[in-house]
């Protein structure tokens, strides 16, 4: 069995991150079988299980380097880029969009059966924790927000998970129509954007003048 430096463990990882990214966005989890990620990096079948259990550990890691690399640039060109909250959330789900209609791994991740197969290992508790790590990231700025009056919603966490959901849509291009969905994806998006930062909650942010 080869032993490797740090250095060469490391370019190994890489190069099986990079295979995954290929082949499980283009076949799936199931249709991908562990010698065609060992060809494309370039080493021997038995020295994948050095780095891997599994293929489906492979290619949990290889969605957790994507959010790594994807968050910091979709949080730089939405909740950190505009003071205006409409605007934020506007250019959150526009962004958010655009990354699921390009990237083919992103899209075989939650329209194929890998998820299915994936959640199977998990505990309900762990499934729980894992939607909720799936808004955390822009979390706080929807709670300051809601804290300024400046968003409304039942809670910011209902309103978080709602942003969420707005961006499936991108999952229902054929449903809608190729030629009909960019209109009614901008028009979504804007009513959306409006609607959650269109004046105060009168429940949560104001005052009974009677008290």
């Amino acid at each position: 069995m080869p032993t490797f430096t740090d250095a060469k463990r490391e370019r190994v990882r890489e190069s099986l991150r990079d295979a995954g990214r290929e082949f499980f966005g283009r076949y799936g989890i199931d249709k991908t079988a562990i010698s065609e990620l060992t060809e494309s990096a370039g080493i021997g079948k038995g020295t994948f299980y050095q780095f891997y259990d599994s293929k489906e550990e492979l290619y949990i890691d290889v969605i957790k380097q994507f959010l790594e690399e994807y968050i910091p640039r979709l949080l730089s060109n939405s909740f950190e880029a505009y003071d205006d909250p409409e605007k934020a959330i506007k250019a959150y789900l526009e962004e958010s969009m655009d990354e699921l209609n390009s990237n083919p791994f992103l899209r075989q991740v939650f329209l194929e059966d890998d998820v299915d197969q994936l959640l199977e290992q998990y505990s309900d508790d762990e499934l729980s924790e894992g939607h909720e790590r799936s808004v955390e990231f822009f979390l706080p700025y929807i709670e300051q927000w809601y804290d300024e009056g400046e968003v409304t919603g039942p809670d910011p966490e209902t309103i978080a998970h709602a942003l969420r959901l707005v961006t499936r849509l991108e999952f229902s291009k054929e449903q809608v129509g190729r030629e009909r969905y960019p209109a009614v994806r901008e028009t979504l998006i804007s009513a959306v954007a409006a609607g959650i930062t269109d004046g105060t909650d009168e429940s949560q942010h104001t005052v009974d003048p009677h008290e």
